[in-house]
């Protein structure tokens, strides 16, 4: 796989969550590390994602913000 996003984060499906169009594909990627994507529905049954499947938290966006105080 090659791609130009520069946060490749490998790491291991632990929950999926599927809505009506979207689901939340929850990665642990180590260290108690869990990333969250929402992706399509289509995109979960084209990855043949499951619990359990290795996988990649691709992240490519201009802005990322979570804050807490």
């Amino acid at each position: 796989m090659k791609i130009s996003a520069r946060n490749i984060l490998k790491g291991k499906v632990t929950e999926i969550t599927k809505g009506a169009t979207t689901s939340h594909v929850r990665t642990d990627i180590g260290g108690g590390v869990l990333v969250t994507a929402s992706i399509t529905n289509e995109a979960v049954t084209d990855l043949q994602l499951e619990k359990g499947t290795q996988a990649y938290a691709v992240i490519k966006a201009s802005d990322v913000m979570v804050g807490i105080d």
